[in-house]
């Protein structure tokens, strides 16, 4: 059994949509160069977010690890990047890198134990 739906005052005026326009999109423009596109695009600031040549792509470390809670944090370029890189250079993710840190830290310091 379905709940009746409330009468919104349209009536049978939504039976017939001939008069409806069949496209609300624009025709479509002349074709710009890329060029001038570049050039418009420079000319008022625009920063593409393509990345630029020879600058070193991003690693996907997608893998499925059981990790499932999120833990962000802000820090330094060079602290990210370092820590990136011994994740790269052992092959590991950056959760499995986390704790491996967390160990050595728990060894250095102490018991992991929080205070309030």
């Amino acid at each position: 059994m379905t709940a009746e739906r409330a009468d919104l005052g349209f009536g049978a005026a939504l039976d017939d949509l001939s008069d409806f326009p069949q496209s609300l999109a624009k025709a479509p423009g002349p074709k710009v160069a890329k060029d001038e596109t570049e050039m418009a695009a420079e000319a008022s600031g625009f920063t593409s977010r393509e990345p630029k040549p020879g600058a070193a792509a991003r690693r996907q470390r997608r893998r499925r690890t059981g990790r499932n809670v999120q833990f962000n944090i802000k820090s330094r370029q060079e602290t990210i990047d370092a820590f990136c890189g011994v994740a790269d250079d052992n092959g590991w993710g950056l959760g499995e890198t986390l704790e491996h840190a967390v160990a050595l830290l728990l060894r250095e310091y102490g018991s992991g134990g929080r205070t309030q």
